[in-house]
């Protein structure tokens, strides 16, 4: 049996979260267990995944993207935690590829090229950009770092650890509200190498056409360079609003 437990944290992902758990039916070897983590939602969130069969629905009374992962990380049985935004979809062969990675000890953590798109809309520069912030962002702010392995990963990119090395570097700093799985891969890059995938997740590009792909691009780079320099996550949540 696969030792991957999926973690979903949601709210108010009714009409994302659906076509989100069928990719995961389909998934070959099929994960150990889904856990969808919820905060409170108030539209239908919880009915669609509860009538989603082999899924698990934990309430979190707490809302908040690391509070309601590191529930789920607890909840957990699989040796390995992938975290997974509901309204991105997966390969089917998700697992094996998640295994073979952490198969490499060298391996601390891992995650996919997130390719952001709609339903008739593919983001190719927003997306060539995320790519690329995963191997400058670092390089430019902890160069010392990046040579020994640290990649800069975000949630739409299916972020996968073993459960061991999570909870020994702390899991995701829950006071944090945004920009906690950057500051995840900075604790675990103190155990072994980041790595990137060459695979592709398909991540929804709602945020992106609600701002427009300038816009967008800006708030990511503004974002990141403060969180690079420093700046409180709390003053920069406030640039990220949540587009649902």
């Amino acid at each position: 049996m696969s030792q991957v437990s999926i973690i979903i944290p949601t709210f108010n992902e009714a009409a994302s979260l659906g076509r989100t758990l069928s990719c995961l039916k389909a998934l070959d070897p099929p994960a150990r267990e889904v856990l969808v983590i919820d905060g409170r939602s108030e539209d239908e969130t919880v009915a669609v995944a509860a009538s989603s069969a082999g899924v698990r629905v934990l309430s979190c009374e707490q809302r908040g993207r690391s509070i309601q992962m590191n529930e789920g990380a607890k909840a957990a049985t699989g040796d390995i935690l992938c975290f997974l935004h509901a309204d991105t979809w997966v390969p089917d062969d998700l697992i094996a590829v998640i295994e073979q990675t952490l198969a490499d000890k060298k391996v601390v953590c891992g995650g996919f090229i997130s390719l952001m798109a709609g339903s008739m809309t593919t983001r190719w520069g927003v997306s060539l950009h995320n790519y690329l912030k995963t191997y400058y962002a670092p390089l430019m702010f902890k160069p010392h770092l990046f040579f020994r392995g640290l990649r800069l990963l975000f949630g739409d990119q299916v972020m996968f650890c073993r459960r061991s090395d999570f909870w020994e570097c702390g899991g995701f700093d829950e006071a944090l509200p945004i920009m906690e799985d950057g500051d995840l891969c900075l604790k675990l890059v103190q155990k072994g190498q980041i790595r990137l995938v060459n695979r592709i997740v398909q991540s929804s590009d709602r945020r992106v056409a609600k701002w427009g792909s300038f816009k967008a691009t800006a708030i990511y780079l503004y974002i990141g360079f403060l969180w690079g320099l420093g700046v409180d996550a709390a003053y920069l949540k406030q640039f990220y609003e949540e587009i649902r």
